[in-house]
């Protein structure tokens, strides 16, 4: 463990200078909300506009980015915490040429990520920063112990949620946890399935308010997707819904968050930092 710290200590301090990525998770309070079919279609949205995208499928053994784009992965996660493989060699190149590790699907025993294990993910993942404009985690449902090491390193956090009360109140809730335990870290916030634009307008409000009111929290509105039904489409063909129609509805909104993500054109709610992810892993992990 000596050793390995002490290797990803120099591999940081290496980087440090350099232009590295900018990490976001995409989380939600609760499963059945569109997460990963967003974390999906706005790295392509990304990708689109010119950036070098990594997408990482983190509800490990139980991931569907692949289902998503109708491609089996030989490798998962999976493999690289159980098997011993690099990240370079579960990596896959999908739509768009966006890279990505799947989260694998089938596994027979609850996974446990330990510190070793995370320690050897971070020296891997120093690695990465460099090559990417972008790398994105897509969050299983929830918060568990695992996931929380995760979030405590992301530069950014966008948050998807539906109109439903029960969706609202879960996010709020894993917001209030995780600002209990971070205080700096921004928040993005995505409305999915809105009927109509003040539908969505009017539920990240509330959800907004509810943050500033209560926790003290302010937040950004990154937008909101229609419900439409050329998502469901998409994903029975396992085509992503931006490739499969990109004059949809649904396609032109997400289009317009990622313009509008990029461009930081959302206002002047807060103060974007710059790329973090290093030194909040030298915090996290080395106690510096």
């Amino acid at each position: 463990m000596k050793d390995q710290a002490e290797n990803l200590r120099r591999r940081l301090e290496t980087h440090q200078n350099q232009s590295v990525a900018k990490t976001l998770a995409i989380l939600s309070g609760k499963g059945g909300v569109g997460k990963s079919n967003f974390s999906l279609n706005f790295s392509l949205a990304l990708s689109k506009r010119g950036n070098k995208v990594l997408l990482f499928d983190m509800d490990i053994g139980m991931g569907n980015i692949d289902i998503l784009i109708g491609e089996h992965s030989s490798y998962s996660i999976v493999d690289f915490f159980e098997s011993g493989r690099s990240l370079i060699d579960i990596m896959t190149t999908g739509p768009e040429s966006i890279s990505i590790i799947t989260g694998g699907t089938g596994l027979t025993s609850l996974f446990s990520l330990g510190e070793n294990k995370f320690m050897r993910f971070n020296e891997e993942f120093s690695l990465l920063l460099t090559d990417y404009d972008y790398i994105l985690f897509d969050m299983g449902a929830g918060i568990t112990q695992d996931s929380a090491k995760f979030l405590l390193c992301v530069d950014e956090l966008i948050v998807i949620t539906t109109p439903e009360p029960t969706s609202v109140m879960d996010a709020y809730s894993t917001m209030k946890y995780i600002h209990s335990v971070k205080k700096e870290i921004p928040y993005f916030l995505v409305c999915n399935r809105v009927f109509t634009n003040k539908e969505g307008k009017e539920t990240i409000m509330r959800l907004q308010n509810a943050l500033k009111k209560f926790l003290g929290l302010e937040s950004v509105a990154l937008g909101y997707l229609p419900d439409d039904r050329t998502v469901s489409k998409a994903v029975s063909r396992q085509i992503p819904f931006i490739l499969f129609d990109s004059e949809a509805n649904v396609s032109k909104a997400l289009m317009d968050i990622a313009s509008r993500y990029t461009s930081h054109s959302f206002g002047g709610e807060l103060t974007l930092q710059k790329s973090n992810f290093l030194s909040n892993m030298k915090r996290y992990l080395l106690g510096k």
